[in-house]
């Protein structure tokens, strides 16, 4: 489902490049939850986004549902993304001049698909959101945003779900309800999961644990 080959991402500062990403490579397998931890600054966000094609490496290979997406313009890089990809923004990312329905119906807008409006409004029914879809973000409490976030992650049926730290904006009694939600939706969908998280409790409850410091990556043993 993904897989990365000796990836580097370096940015020019100054004088110099500033490695972020040295040498990364690992595979996940269709169907399996893998989440990615380490500490502030260690390149996590930046890793989830090239293994997304949200962004291109500097050097190395990404091949994301079977399609090797390094060298892809950013517009071919879109159309996998709507395609087989679904992603879940740490700040939501929900265009506030739009309602919670019209939020979740757009990926499949996009992609010109008949019966938007009644899949997402199943979506946010299921995410307990069925009285609350005429509404705003700006109306929506944190954890409401993040459910409209992960319907609308959902609503084009991915094949693969990133999710960029998915409680990290949530206190400890709004997170475990979107938790649950998150691993919910990917068993009934069967989606395979990549995510990012400062949460080691979290993390524990993927298939696997990834941990990337100072830009390299090593599989964490349990």
């Amino acid at each position: 489902m993904l897989e990365l080959s000796e990836v580097k991402k370096a940015y020019h500062s100054g004088h110099e490049d500033l490695e972020v990403l040295k040498d990364i490579s690992f595979q996940v397998r269709e169907g399996e939850t893998v989440s990615i931890i380490g500490p502030s600054g260690s390149g996590k966000t930046t890793l989830l986004g090239i293994c997304a094609g949200l962004d291109r490496p500097s050097s190395g290979t990404v091949s994301l549902c079977g399609r090797d997406i390094s060298e892809m313009s950013e517009d071919e890089r879109a159309a996998v993304r709507n395609e087989s990809v679904g992603f879940v923004f740490q700040n939501f990312q929900l265009m506030p001049t739009l309602t919670a329905l019209e939020n979740v119906m757009v990926p499949l807008e996009l992609r010109g698909e008949r019966g938007a409006r009644k899949r997402a409004e199943s979506l946010l029914e299921k995410v307990g959101l069925k009285e609350r879809t005429s509404h705003y973000p700006i109306q929506l409490s944190g954890g409401e945003q993040q459910r409209v976030a992960l319907a609308r992650a959902f609503v084009n049926r991915p094949r693969i779900l990133f999710a960029d730290e998915p409680t990290g904006n949530l206190d400890s009694e709004t997170s475990l309800p979107i938790v649950d939600l998150l691993f919910d939706l990917n068993k009934t969908a069967g989606t395979t999961l990549v995510l990012v998280t400062h949460d080691l409790e979290l993390a524990k409850t993927t298939d696997r644990l990834l941990k990337i410091d100072r830009g390299r990556l090593q599989e964490v043993e349990r």
